[in-house]
């Protein structure tokens, strides 16, 4: 499992997606969250702007990816 390290209190789903490089663009991160290809805390999401926070785990296409 990787850690991603945030500054702020939270970040939205859909950033964290490209932040994390788990997907190449803003755009497909909303593609494959409206799809129901990302678990957050082992739940399938599908509100793009969901916040996420520190302890946050988030799951995609077999990577798990800690926030901290």
């Amino acid at each position: 499992m990787r850690e991603i390290k945030i500054r702020e209190e939270f970040i939205k789903l859909f950033q964290l997606l490209k932040y994390a490089s788990l997907v190449p663009s803003g755009g497909e991160a909303k593609f494959v969250i409206d799809e129901g290809l990302v678990k957050v805390n082992g739940i399938i999401e599908k509100q793009k702007g969901k916040k996420i926070y520190k302890e946050d785990i988030i799951e995609f296409q077999g990577e798990k990816v800690v926030v901290k």
